[in-house]
């Protein structure tokens, strides 16, 4: 890290760009914990919503904290006002393209909007997930470009975000983090920020590469385990043997084994993304991921392994996906929360469509489907969860049966397979 002279290490007004999943928490909890905060996005939309309090995707306790937040929490489109801050945290999203490349324009746009609006001695954190380099090679340059300041006149640093939407125990305010930062000075900077409302160990890391490189490992390694299972999943159906049961029972095991489950493939906004940046930054380097590539083959590929498992049932009932009507439960990536990012759910409808048969879709959480799920099972012929919402667990063969639904899918294993057995609702579900 370069030396630089010490500057104003106080934070009192904090601008958090970008208010989704990840900023709009980070932002409430700032403001809980004493800061004044500036919360900023570009969708004039969301920020219309936001100023009334309004946010279907956050937690019970965020949502009434938010409520309270009226004098210490501005919601704003305007970049104007993001000039009294003295801390940004950029909160945008990384999605990738068609191609499976990073794209970084909203990094970019946040980055150069920062430029434009900050002072000298300004403290940068960057939550948003970017692979190693990004920070320093894309956002700093810019940053530096539009405000015409030296990257020694004010604090930079990266604090990978680490979020679970819809998860009650493991909130922002206790997740554990890790900084890395372009020196001493900066890093001692973000730490003591994120120590005023973070109340969990920080990490601090030699670099920001390395810092990059954590968020990386962090969902590939749950992508190539849950693509282990999955691929498991399948040879085992063909043995006839449950994997669900045989992990329950590896995990019986205290040490060496971390359960992880098939399904009928994965979502969001991390878990299928990332490994695409560590690819890339491989290639970039001439080296190729082979155990990478070989896992995103997989999970990419159980959405229509799943619509294969149903189309098998149906033969066993003597008819053909095409020409059926499917009800398909769940269309978002994860249990109860309102976010079909990269859902798998999504692939599985136009599977289905592709495949002749008429689909009804049934989520809770997502505008546009069947009012009620007695109204996406009336007079199908099969029904298949595509996510574990709260309201589809408890699903019972009975409830099926009185409804004709004669063939049930369980795409997340989420269903009590032993209510099935002696049910004449014939169940399936990913390796069991």
């Amino acid at each position: 890290m370069s030396m630089r002279q010490p500057y104003s290490t106080e934070t009192t007004t904090i601008a958090v760009v970008g208010l989704g999943y990840v900023g709009l928490p980070l932002a409430i909890l700032a403001a809980h914990r004493g800061f004044r905060v500036i919360g900023f996005d570009i969708d004039e939309a969301k920020i219309a919503q936001l100023s009334r309090r309004q946010a279907n995707f956050l937690s019970p306790d965020d949502a009434e904290r938010f409520e309270h937040t009226a004098s210490s929490l501005s919601i704003t489109a305007k970049e104007r006002d993001l000039r009294s801050a003295d801390t940004f945290i950029v909160c945008v999203p990384t999605p990738v393209h068609e191609n499976h490349t990073p794209d970084l324009r909203p990094l970019e746009s946040a980055s150069t909007i920062i430029g434009r609006n900050m002072r000298p001695d300004s403290l940068i954190v960057i939550e948003s997930t970017v692979s190693p380099g990004v920070c320093e090679e894309i956002a700093l340059p810019i940053i530096e470009r539009v405000s015409g300041l030296s990257r020694r006149a004010f604090a930079f640093a990266h604090c990978p975000e680490r979020i679970n939407p819809g998860d009650d125990r493991w909130d922002v305010r206790i997740i554990p983090r890790v900084i890395g930062a372009l020196d001493e000075h900066a890093l001692e900077r973000a730490i003591a920020l994120y120590k005023n409302f973070v109340d969990a160990p920080i990490t601090p890391m030699q670099s920001i590469r390395e810092a990059e490189a954590v968020k990386m490992i962090e969902n590939a390694f749950r992508d190539v385990n849950i693509a282990f299972v999955n691929e498991l999943a399948i040879a085992f159906d063909r043995a006839g043997i449950d994997i669900v049961n045989v992990i329950r029972g590896a995990a019986s095991k205290p040490f060496g084994f971390m359960p992880f489950f098939p399904g009928c493939g994965v979502g969001g906004h991390c878990i299928p993304v990332d490994p695409y940046y560590l690819i890339r930054l491989g290639r970039t380097n001439g080296f190729e991921h082979q155990f990478l590539i070989t896992a995103r083959n997989i999970n990419s590929t159980m959405p229509v392994y799943t619509v294969d498992v149903l189309e098998r049932a149906l033969h066993e009932k003597k008819k053909k996906l095409a020409g059926s009507t499917v009800a398909l439960l769940g269309l978002t990536y994860k249990r109860d929360v309102p976010d079909i990012r990269e859902s798998p759910a999504i692939v599985i409808r136009d599977t289905l469509l592709k495949r002749g048969a008429s689909v009804r879709t049934y989520d809770p959480y997502v505008t546009g489907t069947a009012h009620t799920l007695e109204d996406a099972l009336r007079g199908v012929d099969a029904a298949l969860v595509a996510t574990d919402h709260t309201e589809l667990r408890s699903l019972t063969p009975g409830y099926l049966k009185q409804r004709g639904v004669g063939i049930m899918v369980d795409g997340r294993n989420c269903l009590d397979k032993a209510m099935f057995i002696n049910s004449t609702v014939l169940y399936r579900g990913v390796g069991r």
